[in-house]
Formats: C-alpha cells, structure tokens, sequence
C-alpha cells in the first residue's frame, strides 16, 4: 500500500505541474472513445489540477483531458467518474503489469473493490471527452487510455 502514498505524492505533484505547465490540448476523436482493461491505482488530494475539491467520482488520468468522464467496472461493480486531477506519475504507470492509467478517489476505490488503497486490474469505458487540459499526451499507458493498447 506504499505505492498508493506514493502515487498521491505523484500526482499532487503532477497536479501542481499542470497548474502552471501546458495549456489545453484538442481533444480526441468524439468518435473514437476508448475502453479497455487497465490497472486502476487509488489516491486522495486536497486540491486537484481542475480546481475542484477532491470527491467521490474524482478520478485522474494523465491521458485523458479534465472533464472526460468515465466508467469504472471492476467485477460486478460500476461507478462514474470525472477526471479532475492528472495522475498516475509515468514511473507508477510503468509499474505494473497493466499500465495504471487511471486514480481513482479512494472512496471509489473502497465502494468497488472493499479498501481505499487498492491496485487492481478494472475494465474503462470513455462516455465523453472533457475539454479541459491534457498532461501527457505519449508515454507509457497512452495507447491503451486512448483505445489502442
């Protein structure tokens, strides 16, 4: 459970970066919204990159633009989310035998899975594109966030 402490230290860090780093990015494809299976990872921030204070359906991604929304499955058990925060940090994404693309509110995480710090494996489906920023737009992970991994 130290990685999940760690990667809320990623993306506070990440957060704060965006907050004075790139500005927005188009948006993919409407057409082409992406799902897959992927390691979802949980974290809890004070401030988030959007500005919104942290909440049950925050989830971040470093792919996928502030505003996206997103449906989380793991087992039997759904939630929607809203990426309003950029995480995991690229070396967090990397770590794991599927690439961590998405943070979900610790909250999320123990309605899904029965604890707040968890790493497990979940299936993602993008409903819609935010139009906020982008924080990375390649790396480890990309391919699989935007439906092509």
């Amino acid at each position: 459970m130290a990685c999940c402490a760690a990667l809320s230290a990623g993306t506070a860090q990440a957060a704060h970066a965006a907050a004075t780093g790139p500005a927005a990015q188009p948006s993919p494809s409407p057409t082409a919204l992406p799902s897959g299976t992927a390691t979802a990872t949980s974290f809890w921030d004070g401030v988030t990159a959007s500005g919104r204070p942290m909440r049950y359906q925050t989830v971040a991604s470093p792919y996928w633009p502030l505003g996206t929304t997103v449906k989380i499955t793991y087992g039997d058990r759904s939630a929607i989310g809203i990426v309003d925060d950029f995480g995991p940090a690229e070396w967090a994404v990397a770590q794991h035998d599927i690439p961590a693309i998405v943070d979900l509110s610790a909250e999320m995480m123990a309605d899904l899975t029965g604890a707040r710090s968890n790493s497990v494996h979940v299936r993602f489906q993008v409903l819609s594109w935010g139009a906020g920023r982008v924080f990375r737009g390649a790396g480890t992970g990309y391919d699989l966030a935007m439906g092509r991994g």
